[in-house]
């Protein structure tokens, strides 16, 4: 591996829900659903608009809390507090945007900074150009196509070295070259922490190891 792609050492995990609902006032969210699902690996998460896939990506996540139910993310059968949880999750959604006064490597850098990541230059330089965005590093956002902003919603979710990436319809805005890109991301996030890749599109579905399908009534069958 070059340096470049090094990247801290990801502990196996398990990812558990149990009854986990959510509600938007009187509109349902997510209909309750338990899973359980572990590192290595990729778990496609599918399901018709409005199942739920991006609240429950956001839940995952930390930014939403459920109405009901838990969800529990565990490193080496250590529990994490939710302050802890999120600093292992990464998370790409197409509804991260940046400051378009600030370059590509500034907006990340603003990130990593406020996460309090250590040589926070260094990881927005292993995190651009693992997706290709090296050369265009200290381009303004307004500058990059929507594209390249969308490999930068990945770079964001990078930064760190997540044990757990959340990619909600990572290949959006993309063409072959993205597509390929993302995928061999989530073929190295997968070696050795978990995937969850919340899409419809089978050039994405198949690079799941395990699957959940989400329903109008709830969890459908793992594939």
């Amino acid at each position: 591996m070059s340096a470049a792609l090094a990247r801290p050492a990801l502990a196996p995990l398990t990812l558990e829900a149990d009854g986990l609902t959510h509600r938007y006032g009187r509109r349902r969210g997510l209909d309750p659903l338990s899973f359980r699902v572990g590192a290595p690996g990729v778990v496609a998460l599918t399901g018709p608009n409005g199942s739920g896939k991006s609240t429950l990506l956001r839940i995952i996540a930390g930014l939403l809390r459920p109405t009901a139910g838990t969800l529990s993310l565990a490193l080496d059968g250590e529990t994490l507090e939710p302050a802890a949880r999120r600093l292992r999750v990464g998370f790409a959604s197409p509804e991260l945007s940046f400051y378009d006064e600030l370059s590509a490597f500034e907006n990340l850098a603003f990130a990593a900074e406020a996460r309090g990541l250590g040589e926070a230059a260094a990881a927005v330089g292993r995190a651009l150009e693992r997706v290709g965005l090296s050369a265009r590093a200290h381009d303004l956002v307004p500058e990059l196509s929507s594209g390249m902003r969308q490999r930068l919603r990945l770079a964001f979710a990078l930064l760190g070295g997540p044990a757990l990436l959340l990619l909600d319809e990572p290949g959006s805005h993309l063409d072959d070259e993205g597509r390929a890109t993302v995928a061999r991301v989530v073929n190295e996030q997968a070696r050795e922490g978990l995937v969850i890749l919340a899409t419809n599109d089978e050039r994405e579905t198949t690079l799941g190891t395990q699957r959940i399908e989400l329903r109008r009534r709830g969890l459908g069958d793992p594939a």
